[in-house]
Parts: structure tokens; sequence; C-alpha cells
């Protein structure tokens, strides 16, 4: 590896938790950025956790990875997000028993509104975000206008995950490996909301519609995806903490290294006007990515089924805006 590749700083917010405890090995080990970039973890935590997040970078050394070039643990986000070429925010306030959902939206507003004006104050121009923690599209949309210099483009939030379920679920169903479907799309909000669409999906060589039957695409398939996450807590007793940071790692890659050709991905990206979502949202779209950038793949017919789920996840997306606005004092 040429010593002229500098390193680049990626924050983890959150690292302390199940899915960083997942993810920073990942990155550490260049499956985010490739075997020739070297990569300076900054890693956030709340306070009372800082031992165990010590506890992380012990274990970091101990695996001596050839691209870990410096692992800084703290509690004050000021540090973590100096410099940040990269910013994986995982951290956020988890929905506590009792806690309705625009609860967790109001607090986790307030977070993402603060740590948006840090990072507008500290972190790179050209920083790459992805919002993890949930409500994930309005959290990013809040880090997004509370970060007013940095390009909107620059932030997304994490709906491949929803897009992996999406895949593995038509590879099972048609009796078929994950390799073999290519194209699903998530729509709208990571949420119950979101529509897992497979009409433009492939199975090897063949269009997903021709493989399997459609009652299954529209019913089946669609509630499977959207309740995935609550499946996963129920068996577990957690969420999602493995696949969530494999999807993660998925996300980042493609967005800087690029999508193969033919494949598009499921990505929470500004509403740019496509497919009629004109309001000031985040939004999984299907999306082709290059030379570091990310472009929404257009022109897909959308049927009347369809847009009856779109409408209803852009709907959810547009309540929950209110609310979140609401709380730290942000207009449209």
């Amino acid at each position: 590896m040429s010593e002229t590749v500098h390193p680049v700083v990626v924050v983890i917010t959150g690292a302390a938790g199940q899915i960083g405890y997942s993810l920073t090995p990942m990155v550490a080990k260049g499956q985010m950025l490739g075997p020739n970039q070297p990569v300076i973890l900054h890693l956030l935590e709340i306070t009372p956790v800082l031992p165990q997040l010590n506890a992380i970078a012990m274990e970091l050394e101990d695996c001596a990875y050839p691209l870990l070039r410096g692992v800084v643990c703290t509690d004050s986000a000021e540090v973590a997000f100096k410099d940040a070429d990269y910013v994986l925010f995982v951290g956020a306030l988890p929905r506590k028993e009792g806690m309705e959902r625009k609860d967790l939206i109001g607090k986790n507003a307030q977070i993402f509104s603060t740590q948006g004006k840090i990072l507008d104050k500290v972190a790179k121009k050209s920083v790459k975000v992805v919002v993890v923690g949930n409500p994930a599209n309005t959290n990013c949309l809040i880090t997004m206008k509370s970060a007013p210099s940095i390009p909107r483009e620059n932030f997304t939030c994490l709906t491949r995950l929803d897009h992996n379920r999406a895949i593995g679920q038509l590879a099972l169903h048609a009796h078929k490996s994950a390799v073999d479907v290519r194209n699903p799309i998530i729509w709208g909000n990571h949420s119950s909301t979101q529509y897992p669409d497979a009409r433009f999906a492939h199975i090897g060589n063949v269009p997903a519609p021709k493989v399997v039957e459609k009652q299954w695409l529209e019913n089946e398939f669609v509630s499977t995806i959207q309740q995935r996450g609550a499946a996963v807590i129920k068996a577990r007793g957690a969420s999602s903490a493995l696949s969530a940071a494999n999807a993660i790692i998925d996300h980042m890659h493609d967005w800087i290294l690029g999508t193969p050709e033919n494949v598009w991905v499921s990505m929470g990206v500004p509403a740019d006007g496509s497919y009629g979502i004109s309001d000031e949202l985040i939004f999984s779209y299907p999306v082709k990515c290059s030379g570091g950038k990310y472009h929404i793949v257009t022109g897909l017919e959308i049927d009347s089924f369809s847009q009856g789920k779109i409408d209803a996840t852009k709907n959810e997306l547009i309540d929950e805006r209110k609310a979140a606005f609401e709380i730290v004092g942000l207009s449209c």
C-alpha cells in the first residue's frame, strides 16, 4: 500500500452499542472504503459508557488492523466531528416503553439539531453522512437543516437494511441465492409505512413478477419487510445489530466506490421532485452511484397500487417533519 494514501477520519456515534461493536471492525478492516484506504476512527458515546468504549478501542488495537491509523474515544461531539470525512450517525435515543413515536421524534430532533450544528462548525465541508438512528429519515433531515454550509446531497439515511432484507426474502421465496437477486426498491420512510417494491427486481435474468406470484409480492412480501425489524426484536430481545452494521457498510461502500453496472440500491436522500416527492423530505429512492455521488433512478412507471403506498409513506414523513420542526424551531 502506498504511503501517499492519507488516512481519512470516520466518525461512529453510539459506538459502544451493539451495532457499533459489529461496525467498527468492518470499517477498520477496509470493508467500507476498500483495501487501500487507511482510517482513523473517532468513536463518540455518552459519558457513562466511556469505559466500554475504551474497551472497544483496546480490542481494535489487539486486532492489529493494517489500515487502522488511530482510535479516538470521546464524549465530545466537537472532538469527534473535527475534520471528519465520513460520519455514521448510529447513536440515537431509543424508543422506551410507554413512549409514543412523537415523543421519540421530539427528543431525537433536539439531539440531531445540536449535533448537526457542531458538524457544520468543525467537520470538513465535503463530509458524507449516513443517519441510522431512528426515526432515521427525519433525524437526517434535522441534521441537514442544522448544517447549512454542508451540501444537501452529502446527507443520507439508511434504508439499505430494508433493501437487503428484500433481496433475502425474494431469494428465499424463489429458492435462489441472494446473489441471484437485484434491484428491489425501498420507497419512502424507514418505518412500517415503507414500500418494498419488487416490480423491477430480477431473479437471475428473469423479472421477479414472472418468477413469484403477484399476490405474494403485493401482500406477504411487503408486510414481511415492513415488519422485519419488529420480528427480529421479538426473536432476540434486541434490535438488529449485525445486519444493520453490514447494511451501513454496503451503503457507504457503494456511495463512495460505486454500484455495479445495471444495479441500483435503495438510499434515503433529499427529495428533488422525482416521483412527485417535492416536499422537503429525506425519501428512500432507487439510486445508482459513481464518482462518490448518487443519482436517483428516474422514469420508472408507478402504478396505482404503488402510488397509494408511496403517498402513505410520504404523508407519514410530512407529519414527522412537522412534529420535529416545531420542537427545534425550524421552518420548511
